[in-house]
């Protein structure tokens, strides 16, 4: 049996009460904060809502270790721990006056596991916003101080460790993109022992996508600036060709197309000539970072022209190909981690939701239960 369990079958073996929050403590909104007192840096942050602060001010209007929850915007509702001195915003809740019934920070993770609750609770439709009446009317069980007390320590030792967790594992995912990117870096570097030859030289064509007909319901794929951006009733091409974003922000993405597809507008279409191996050719392409190509202030654009007038290194097909299997199984190994690395991030989130929600629940009393039905009859 765990210390936990030891101090409930002594402490409240037949349940707990439940109190609705706002008996336990005050809500108070912040204060507006006037633009000439609303800094980029500064020795307080400025809190509204989020994880993250707003920006920063020379004063604090709120004590370290206080509850925030965001009252407007998109992240109504989200509960954040403070732990610094801050300067609560006016879209901002702060919990005060914590009753000596309930600590701080048991209260914090019973808010926080009845998050997506409080979040479904925002109205309105342009901004949302957060009554806090959907705040003091959640009903928290109030176990004695020393199973609180032990709830709170097990899970300040479980987010400490996930929070390593997932930092160790988005190091490691950091890690190897770096050194997949250096060895991509070194196997397409040559010097003047390869022929250097223009892309319009060993290219058929350089194009633009014509493409300017789709929906969401078509039964072929139609390759926009960042890949597939919608469907269309027809297609126009059937083999593997390189796809080049031409404008905007990702001018210079490049990405593969196979099966039968149409492309855009505004994306180049690269087809390189026999000799020049097309998965060489996007290695090459990737690595050269296309977007330093692109010309224009608010609207970068890369040409048909430009491109073609790019001169890259062309070894012999058999070494293009060796370094295109090396690749190939860095890329897979990348893509795992990339892939897996995530998902094992979100599994250990889900796996402390759930331990949070399991300490977090305790039968009522009796009473409890009885007057929980009177109130909602």
């Amino acid at each position: 049996m765990s210390k936990l369990d030891e101090l409930i079958a002594e402490l409240c073996p037949d349940g707990v009460e439940y109190m609705p929050v706002g008996e336990l403590c005050s809500i108070q909104t912040g204060s507006q904060i006037n633009k000439e007192n609303f800094k980029n840096v500064g020795e307080y942050p400025v809190y509204n809502g989020g994880i993250n602060p707003s920006g920063y001010h020379d004063d604090f209007n709120t004590e370290a270790n206080t509850i925030a929850i965001s009252q407007g915007g998109a992240s109504a509702g989200f509960v954040n721990w403070v732990d610094v001195p801050f300067f609560a915003g006016a879209h901002c809740y702060t919990i005060k006056n914590v009753s000596k019934l309930i600590l701080n920070r048991y209260l914090y993770f019973y808010l926080k596991n009845k998050q997506d609750d409080i979040q479904n609770s925002k109205h309105g439709a342009g901004i949302p916003g957060l009554n806090s009446r959907a705040i003091k009317n959640l009903r928290i069980p109030v176990p004695p101080l020393p199973v609180q007390q032990e709830i709170v320590r097990i899970l300040d030792n479980f987010t400490e460790l996930t929070a390593e967790l997932t930092a160790e594992l988005t190091a490691e995912l950091t890690a190897r993109k770096k050194q997949y990117e250096y060895y991509r870096d070194w196997l397409l570097t040559f010097g003047n022992e390869v022929e250097w030859r223009t892309l319009g030289d060993v290219c058929e064509s350089i194009v633009s996508g014509k493409n300017k007909s789709r929906n969401d319901s078509g039964k072929f794929p139609v390759y926009g600036s960042t890949g597939i951006i919608a469907y269309s009733d027809s297609y126009t091409y059937s083999e593997e060709l390189l796809l080049v974003a031409r404008v905007g922000a990702n001018a210079g993405f490049v990405h593969r197309a196979t099966g039968q597809y149409d492309v855009s507008d505004n994306t180049l279409i690269v087809k390189p000539k026999y000799g020049y191996d097309i998965s060489f050719a996007y290695y090459q392409l990737l690595n050269m970072k296309l977007n330093d190509y692109a010309v224009g202030g608010g609207q970068p654009l890369i040409t048909a022209g430009k491109l073609k007038k790019i001169k890259v290194p062309i070894p012999p097909l058999a070494e293009q190909q060796r370094i295109v299997a090396i690749l190939d199984r860095f890329d897979a190994l990348c893509n795992d981690l990339t892939s897996g690395i995530p998902a094992e991030i979100e599994a250990r989130q889900k796996q402390y939701e759930y331990y949070r929600d399991k300490l977090l629940t305790f039968p009522a009393r009796s009473k409890d239960v009885k007057e929980s039905k009177e109130a909602t009859a």
